[in-house]
């Protein structure tokens, strides 16, 4: 988000300044390279692939500021005037209050984020720092606790198993009103296993919500390994999207993506004359708003629909369903990106979309071209808008809502 002087209200603190020991790869863990690419250049990626600006801070080793700033310019290009490089401190929690420092005054939102989560979607930074927001408190992604876990004495022996219903993994990045933060930071007297501790133990209230998979922490060669195999699978399915699509723009070779899927999408959403419209990833000023989970924007979760059947990756619900907070009050741009995200992973990407949307308002006759384009940037794809009524028939004759039809065609791997 971006505050009255136009500077970034969100920051995000990229802890990198860890030895890395149990990584055992004789380099800060940071600085470890993950099939030709630095963890620290990995974790940057989906920061800087945010729909919303950040201030980033990155706090890495003393003697390797002049690695990491090079580094930076490396992966951020012509953006990398929005990181900034500082020193950490002999603990994580000291790395930390270095990189708080040197936030901007416009910050009013800080995530601290482990560089050793490199995989983290760009989607989990915009859902800790949107609950930030939203909450007023700090807020950590979570996934649920799988194994069976046992309580043991020093020798080894069981003691007891505990619940494991009341037990969450925690991941990062994590989030906090940026004074609250910086507050307790200054008032710690201990030190603490992560950033939600300190703020509890400082007496703020911390809220978990979902958090995703992929966001695992590198800690041993294991987990190096899977992440060597996450980052060829990923670059093989980017390196194929690139070569169809030069190869179809130069018309000069048969393209390998030779399978062609279609898929289906409708959503309806009622008007709720208290929330804003958000349609077609437009505003819409003076109309009433579309009642959900999210921000009602039933154009793109028509899409978001046709799309993943085209794919056959599911639907929005079981993608992003309304049981999940990360999705709460979300715009439209956020499910199409994650969507595309899933159709990337798949090796798969949009041949076109068109939409049908019915409904006696809002009036889209000057605005269709518009909204085409929008959509059209979004989904790197051609998008076709048409709109009709229902004659007076059905709740969306009566004005109450509005229906949307989208068909997708997506091209996948033969």
């Amino acid at each position: 988000m971006v505050g009255a002087s136009g500077e970034p209200t969100r920051g995000v603190v990229v802890v990198a300044a860890g030895s890395g020991t149990r990584l055992a790869q004789g380099r800060p863990k940071a600085f470890v390279e993950v099939a030709g690419r630095t963890i620290l250049e990995r974790s940057l990626v989906p920061i800087l692939r945010s729909p919303e600006p950040y201030q980033i801070v990155v706090v890495a080793p003393l003697d390797l500021l002049a690695e990491t700033r090079s580094l930076v310019a490396t992966v951020a290009g012509a953006a990398a005037g929005s990181v900034d490089v500082v020193a950490g401190g002999l603990t994580r929690q000291s790395s930390v209050a270095a990189g708080l420092e040197a936030l901007a005054p416009a910050i009013d939102t800080v995530l601290v984020h482990d560089t050793a989560r490199c995989f983290t979607p760009t989607a989990q930074f915009e859902a800790v720092a949107s609950a930030v927001e939203r909450l007023g408190h700090g807020v950590v992604p979570g996934l649920p606790v799988s194994d069976t876990i046992k309580r043991v004495a020093p020798d080894a022996t069981v003691v007891e198993t505990v619940d494991r219903s009341e037990l969450v993994a925690m991941q990062t990045p994590q989030g906090f009103p940026r004074r609250a933060l910086a507050e307790a930071y200054a008032a710690a007297g201990a030190e603490h296993t992560d950033d939600a501790a300190l703020f509890a133990a400082a007496g703020h209230r911390v809220t978990v919500i979902a958090g995703d998979a992929s966001a695992f922490k590198i800690t041993t060669p294991w987990d190096l390994g899977r992440a060597e195999q996450l980052a060829v699978e990923q670059a093989g399915a980017a390196r194929l999207v690139a070569e169809n699509a030069g190869a179809a723009r130069a018309g000069t070779a048969r393209p390998r993506l030779e399978r062609i899927s279609t898929g289906i999408g409708i959503d309806v959403h009622a008007f709720d004359d208290g929330q804003p419209l958000r349609l077609g990833l437009l505003d819409w000023p003076g109309e009433a708003g579309l009642a959900g989970h999210s921000d009602g924007d039933a154009v793109a979760h028509a899409i978001v629909d046709a799309l993943l059947s085209a794919a056959a990756l599911g639907d929005i619900g079981s993608r992003f369903g309304t049981d999940d907070p990360r999705y709460a009050g979300a715009s439209g741009e956020v499910f199409l990106r994650a969507t595309l995200a899933l159709l990337d992973e798949a090796g798969a990407r949009v041949g076109n979309v068109a939409l049908q949307i019915v409904g006696n308002r809002p009036r889209l006759a000057k605005r269709r071209l518009e909204m085409q384009e929008s959509l059209a940037g979004i989904l790197r794809a051609p998008v076709s808008v048409s709109a009709t009524t229902t004659d007076g028939l059905g709740f969306t004759g009566r004005t109450e809502g509005v229906t949307v039809v989208a068909t997708a065609l997506v091209h996948l791997p033969a």
